[in-house]
């Protein structure tokens, strides 16, 4: 299962289902798909998930499940996170909502 993440004014982030249910956990959220976060809850949001990345070092050396190239090296929880990082930033700067849902786009329906 394919999350995108969208806000006005800002490109839409498609990220892996398992990963992006992580994040919305670290930014204290059920990790329920879809969802919404609200312009001011925005700011407490971003602050969670970069204090429980930074926190937490053993995320940031967590491995994607579904990696099966040995030669290509494991891309950290804590990089994955930079485009929602960065999503949410724009959000606060431009006091927009922000919306996850299932991909539609990469959906085939199987």
């Amino acid at each position: 299962m394919l999350i995108t993440f969208s806000c006005p004014g800002c490109a839409n982030i498609t990220m892996f289902g398992d990963q992006a249910v992580t994040l919305l956990k670290l930014m204290g959220h059920s990790g329920h798909v879809p969802g919404t976060l609200l312009a001011v809850d925005i700011p407490a949001s971003l602050k969670r998930l970069e204090d429980a990345l930074a926190e937490n070092k053993h995320l940031a050396e967590l491995q994607d499940s579904e990696q099966t190239d040995d030669d290509e090296p494991p891309v950290s929880l804590s990089k994955r996170a930079l485009p929602i990082i960065e999503l949410l930033k724009s959000a606060k700067t431009n006091a927009s909502n922000v919306m996850w849902d299932i991909s539609s786009k990469y959906n085939t329906g199987i």
